[in-house]
């Protein structure tokens, strides 16, 4: 059997979804909070800068993988009009669950559907815009997801990979004390889940920088793949173009 990692420790490949889901299943109603808290209301920056580089028009196709309580989806739905789609997906049904709820709630309507990226359910050639906004570095074969993204998108098509990334080497020793220290015990207070947050931060540090993803973007199929840093390298936002 195959070995993966999960945050810092090592288990079989067959295991890793289950205990991913086990997180977010975990968290799913305090995950808002904790975004704002975790990043100090930074977040909400982070997507409005890839809402911007997604440039969507009236009637684009867009997907949303790892869509989680619905930001970008919100976000994209308003840039594609009435004669667009935003299809809102998540591989763990408690948070799409909480993301289409919120959605309602604010009036909005898209698809929602749970499946898993490394086998989208959807046609080839069929979208304009893949996002995956922080559900990249949790999926187990991250080359199988992205070439699936790849698969969906049409010719000219633009993939956004908006991810924790490694951050400035200035800032690392500060990053770390916050990320194992004050996270986790942050995590404890308002989720009621330690280990969640501890999986987390082990979960960013076991994640490809910035130059390996842009690799693994392009051996996926990818052309004039880049990348910006935000917050001194804390986030990197990714974009490729299906060639």
């Amino acid at each position: 059997m195959s070995s993966t990692h999960f945050g810092f420790q090592t288990v079989d490949e067959n295991e890793k979804a289950g205990r991913v889901r086990g997180v977010f299943d975990s968290v799913a109603s305090k995950y808002d909070v904790m975004n704002d808290l975790m990043s100090v209301g930074l977040h909400r920056a982070w997507k409005a800068y890839t809402v911007m580089v997604a440039n969507l028009k009236e009637g684009d196709q867009v997907l949303d993988i790892a869509g989680g309580t619905g930001d970008l989806s919100m976000a994209f739905s308003k840039k594609v009009g009435t004669s667009g789609r935003v299809v809102h997906t998540d591989i763990n049904e408690a948070m799409l669950r909480v993301g289409r709820n919120r959605l309602i709630d604010k009036g909005v309507v898209l698809p929602t559907l749970v499946c898993d990226a490394e086998k989208l359910p959807f046609p080839d050639g069929h979208f304009d815009l893949v996002s995956v906004a922080f559900g990249l570095r949790n999926m187990t074969h991250k080359d199988a997801a992205l070439k699936e993204m790849n698969r969906v998108l049409k010719p000219g098509g633009k993939l956004l990979v908006l991810e924790f990334s490694k951050i400035a080497k200035p800032l690392e020793k500060v990053y770390d004390w916050y990320s194992f220290n004050i996270l986790p015990k942050m995590g404890s207070m308002v989720a009621g889940d330690a280990e969640s947050y501890r999986y987390l931060a082990e979960s960013i540090r076991m994640h490809p920088g910035q130059e390996a993803l842009k690799g693994l973007m392009q051996q996926a199929g990818f052309g004039h793949v880049d990348y910006h840093n935000m917050t001194g390298g804390v986030v990197a936002l990714h974009m490729g173009i299906k060639c």
